[in-house]
């Protein structure tokens, strides 16, 4: 009976959520990318009961950044602030031009 006792057990030590809440610093990542790139598009990624609510960042030559925003309204502001198109995408997909990118930097993948 132990097993249930550990599995049900609630003590607040265990957190619902798996991954860390958005910070100033992934903005602020987010708005450096779009200053030093040319062409960037917003993919906006729902949140999970793993991550929070992300945007993909993709440049006009594929290079890319993801970072959470904490939710789709401030990823929306942060796009209209910037003049950047932000696209959902569990909808449009991303672009090929991130694969091709990729594949291209096959080093980026290994961290």
């Amino acid at each position: 009976m132990a097993w249930w006792n550990r599995r049900s057990r609630s003590d607040g030590t265990i957190p619902t959520k798996l991954d860390r809440e958005a910070t100033r610093e992934d903005l602020t990542a987010l708005e450096e990318f779009v200053a030093s790139r040319q062409g960037v598009e917003f993919y906006l990624e729902p949140e999970t009961t793993a991550t929070d609510t992300t945007v993909m960042a993709i440049a006009h030559d594929g290079e890319w950044i993801r970072r959470r925003t904490g939710n789709p309204r401030v990823a929306a502001k942060l796009a209209h602030r910037h003049a950047v198109p932000l696209y959902e995408a569990a909808r449009t997909g991303y672009p090929d031009r991130m694969r091709a990118w990729n594949r291209a930097h096959p080093e980026r993948r290994m961290r």
